[in-house]
Parts: structure tokens; C-alpha cells; sequence
């Protein structure tokens, strides 16, 4: 199967709403939250993992989105549709939000579920350590979150 990454928009705003209820629920982001991050062009950077074999547009079997400034960057939002889970599509847009927040930022954060393992395992992999806890983050499931900081690599 074959996966491209391009830049997130409105017309993806279906699919994507869907994979969040799909990966997140109860803890989504509203569609409202979504036009507002896409309308920044000068601070974010949201890419969707479309599948080529679907056709010209692709379905979109991923998406993940930064919000970087110049003193540091931040790992919004990344998930991957769970039967495409293992393919790689999350490391693919997560080294492409590394290297948009490595042009722009020195630091780049991110808070992950406590629970959720196999995210933090690839976080690990890309140089990101925990920093600390924020308990009851993620709202309305009051789950805790895992905070990560990750230094710009050096060339």
C-alpha cells in the first residue's frame, strides 16, 4: 500500500474528525478547533497520510499537527487509523513535524496519554524524554498526561 503526507485541509476535515472519534474518543477535538488551527498558516503545520491506492486523492489514513513558534514547537495533535497502525504512517508524520519544527524551533514538546505505550516507544525512538506529569489532561476521561521535550538535533 502506498502512502503519501500532504498538507492537511478543510476537505480533509471529515476524515480526520472521524479518526479522532475512531483513536480519541471521548477526548476529541471539535471541528472548530481544527478550521482555527488550519486558518494559523504562520505558527501550524498539518500534514494528513493519504493511501495513493484509493485513488488520486487517497483516503486519509493518518494525520498530525505542530504548532511552532521561534523559542519552541509542539507536537499538537498525531494518529494513524487503527487497522493501518504498525505500517509506520505515524513515524512518517511525526519525523515530517521533527524536521518543520527543527527549521523553526530548538525545543519541541508534546503531551502523550499516560496510557498509551506504543506512542510513547516512538517519541522515545526520535530523542524525546519525559519531563513530567499532567494529571487529569485529557478531559472529559481525565487521563493523564506524559509531558516530552526533545532538543533540536544538531547537523
Amino acid at each position: 500500500m502506498s502512502v503519501r503526507l500532504r498538507p492537511m485541509r478543510l476537505a480533509d476535515l471529515d476524515a480526520v474528525l472521524a479518526l479522532e472519534e475512531e483513536l480519541f474518543a471521548p477526548d476529541t477535538w471539535t471541528r472548530a478547533m481544527y478550521r482555527d488551527e488550519l486558518a494559523r498558516t504562520d505558527t501550524r503545520h498539518y500534514l494528513v497520510a493519504v493511501d495513493t491506492d484509493d485513488g488520486d486523492e487517497g483516503a486519509v489514513v493518518g494525520y498530525a499537527g505542530l504548532i511552532a513558534y521561534d523559542d519552541e514547537a509542539h507536537v499538537a495533535t498525531i494518529g494513524v487509523a487503527r487497522d493501518r497502525q504498525g505500517e509506520g504512517i505515524g513515524a512518517r508524520l511525526l519525523d515530517a513535524l521533527l524536521a518543520e519544527a527543527d527549521r523553526r524551533s530548538p525545543v519541541v514538546l508534546l503531551e502523550v496519554r499516560a496510557d498509551n505505550e506504543l506512542a510513547q516507544g516512538l517519541y522515545r525512538r526520535r530523542g524525546f524524554t519525559e519531563i513530567g506529569r499532567r494529571r487529569g489532561y485529557y478531559q472529559p476521561s481525565n487521563t493523564d498526561a506524559v509531558v516530552m521535550r526533545r532538543e533540536r538535533l544538531r547537523g
